[in-house]
């Protein structure tokens, strides 16, 4: 289903608003036609001096084929989307917004909001699954205190939520991050009540808010963080978490609470699917033509 995609490939493949087109609706209606409003699977055609509309033959009812997906509502031709989805798929470190706007020739806003509408399909993906079996839970802080400002769970630093999932070796499998307003008990019940499968195994330090989770169907193992001591407990979760700091510090420059979830989700969802490399295209692409848009005005509200 996936294929791997070179970027001599892509500028083949994608180097007209046609061709854009016609792989897009590929994509959205992979199954068959179904009307956004009835449900209907027949429709007709019609071209516009400015779109091509499709109608339902039952209701009526028109769309162009953007509709329902992070494209929704662009003014952006389709070809510059297909080369933003291009470059954050295959670049590890992540991209900022400079570059797409220099690469599309479109300004630094229109790049910014075209870059959180694909995040905007991260998101809703990795939301689909849990993570399971044994699963390391800690929290960490992003950004720089203020002057004078607390140090260590008392910081005014922006608070994360970390999972991450091993596999029987011992190994990471999967990975979530959350911004939380606290370290309180009832704040790590919800996250591991909609991230966690009930019965799995959480891992921790002995911090005394993370053993309210034995009482939440799950089973808790803690100690008392020492990294010489017992350098394996949390290891795998630290590792990963020092990799989430360097790519939001690198790449971003640090961000304020606002915005930090779309670029962790953005790190999970590169991080999840790190053994997919050369068809992260291909996956982006099916994920954006499924994936209802997200607007500036609420991006900004």
């Amino acid at each position: 289903m996936y294929q791997q995609m070179s970027l001599i490939s892509f500028q083949k493949q994608f180097s007209t608003q046609e061709a854009c087109h016609d792989h897009l609706f590929s994509l959205k209606c992979s199954n068959g036609y179904c009307c956004e409003k009835c449900g209907h699977d027949a429709y007709f055609e019609t071209k516009t001096h400015k779109n091509r509309l499709y109608e339902c033959k039952k209701c009526r009812y028109q769309a162009t084929v953007t509709v329902g997906t992070v494209m929704e509502k662009t003014r952006t031709a389709l070809t510059k989307c297909f080369l933003a989805i291009y470059l954050i798929a295959h670049d590890e470190r992540g991209v900022s917004a400079t570059r797409p706007s220099e690469e599309l020739e479109v300004t630094y806003k229109t790049a910014w909001l075209i870059l959180h509408k694909i995040r905007q399909a991260m998101r809703k993906r990795d939301a689909e699954y849990l993570l399971a079996g044994i699963v390391e839970l800690d929290d960490a802080f992003f950004g720089a205190p203020s002057e004078g400002g607390k140090r260590g769970r008392g910081t005014d630093r922006t608070k994360v939520l970390v999972g991450l999932s091993l596999n029987k070796k011992g190994h990471p499998l999967y990975l979530k991050m959350e911004v939380i307003p606290n370290i309180k008990g009832e704040t790590l019940i919800d996250f591991a009540v909609k991230r966690i499968q009930p019965g799995s195994t959480i891992s921790s330090d002995a911090y005394r808010s993370y053993r309210a989770l034995e009482g939440a169907g799950f089973k808790h193992e803690y100690q008392v963080h020492n990294a010489k001591e017992s350098p394996d407990h949390l290891h795998w979760l630290h590792t990963v978490l020092s990799n989430a700091k360097a790519f939001v510090g690198g790449t971003f420059h640090w961000l304020d609470s606002k915005h930090l979830q779309a670029y962790l989700d953005e790190f999970c969802y590169r991080f999840n699917r790190r053994k997919f490399n050369g068809e992260w295209f291909s996956r982006l692409g099916t994920l954006c033509a499924s994936t209802k848009t997200i607007t500036y005005s609420e991006l900004v509200g």
